[in-house]
C-alpha cells in the first residue's frame, strides 16, 4: 500500500501539489478550531450551568436507595449498596445538586464559588481566604461546608429549639431545613424569617427563596454536625 500511494503522487503535477498542500492545510485548520471550539464550549458550559440550575425539580431530593442493604448479583454475590437518604451525607449531596450539580471547580455570575456555592464573606467567617486554592480542593470544599453547617447552626441554636416541628405558612420547619435555608440566604435571614412568621422573606439573586430551601431540605438527620460558635476548616 506504501509503494502504491508513493506511486501515485509521483504523476501529480506542482499545480495539484500546491491544491493539494492547501487542501490539507484547511483540514488542519479545521480540526484546530474544532478542537479550540470545542473545549471552549465545555468551559462555557461548565460556568453557564449555575446560570440554568433552576431545571433542577423544586421538590425534595432524598437520593434514595432500595430498602435492602444489600442486593443479589446475577452471580449469587452479595452487593453492599450504600444508603444515604435522609443522613446527613444524603443532606450534602441533596443540597450540593440544587446549587452546583455537584461540581467543585465553578463559580457562578455573582461570584459564589465551587459545590456548595460559597460567598467570600462566608468562607472568611470559617478561615478560609485564599479562594483560588478554595475552588480546586474538593476535600477544603466539603470541610468547608461542615465548619458552615457547625457556625449555623449555633447561631441558630434559639430558633432551632423554637421552630422545629412548626409550621410556617403551610411549610413544616425542620433543623436541616433551617440550616439549609442558611446557606442559602444567611442566618440573619433565616432568624428574620422565622421570627416573623413568614412574613419577611428572603431570594437570592436567582429568585430562589427561604421557603424554597425550608421545603426542599426538610427531614433529613444532621446531627452528626455538632454545633460551633467558632468553627473553621481544619484539614
Amino acid at each position: 500500500m506504501k509503494y502504491l500511494c508513493q506511486q501515485k503522487f509521483q504523476v501529480v503535477t506542482g499545480l495539484e501539489k500546491l491544491v493539494l498542500m492547501r487542501k490539507k492545510c484547511s483540514f488542519f485548520i479545521g480540526v484546530v478550531l474544532l478542537t479550540g471550539g470545542v473545549v471552549s464550549g465545555f468551559k462555557q458550559y461548565e460556568t453557564m450551568l449555575l446560570e440554568e440550575y433552576k431545571i433542577v425539580p423544586e421538590g425534595p431530593l432524598s437520593y434514595e436507595f432500595p430498602n435492602s442493604d444489600i442486593a443479589m448479583e446475577e452471580s449469587g454475590e452479595f452487593l453492599a449498596i450504600p444508603f444515604i437518604g435522609k443522613t446527613y451525607v444524603g443532606f450534602k449531596q441533596a443540597l450540593a445538586v440544587r446549587e452546583s450539580y455537584g461540581l467543585y471547580r465553578i463559580v457562578n455570575s455573582y461570584g459564589y464559588m465551587g459545590k456548595y456555592q460559597f460567598g467570600k464573606v462566608a468562607l472568611r467567617s470559617i478561615g478560609v481566604t485564599d479562594t483560588s486554592s478554595f475552588l480546586h480542593d474538593p476535600l477544603m470544599q466539603e470541610k468547608a461546608f461542615d465548619a458552615l453547617v457547625a457556625k449555623n447552626k449555633w447561631i441558630l441554636r434559639k430558633e432551632i429549639e423554637k421552630f422545629d416541628g412548626k409550621r410556617i405558612g403551610g411549610i413544616q420547619i425542620t433543623e436541616s431545613g433551617i440550616l439549609a435555608a442558611a446557606h442559602l440566604g444567611g442566618a440573619g435571614s433565616v432568624k428574620k424569617f422565622l421570627n416573623s412568621n413568614g412574613a419577611n422573606g428572603f431570594q437570592d439573586g436567582y429568585g430562589t427563596s427561604i421557603r424554597t430551601y425550608l421545603k426542599s431540605f426538610s427531614g433529613y438527620d444532621v446531627s452528626d454536625i455538632t454545633a460551633e460558635k467558632d468553627a473553621v476548616v481544619v484539614l
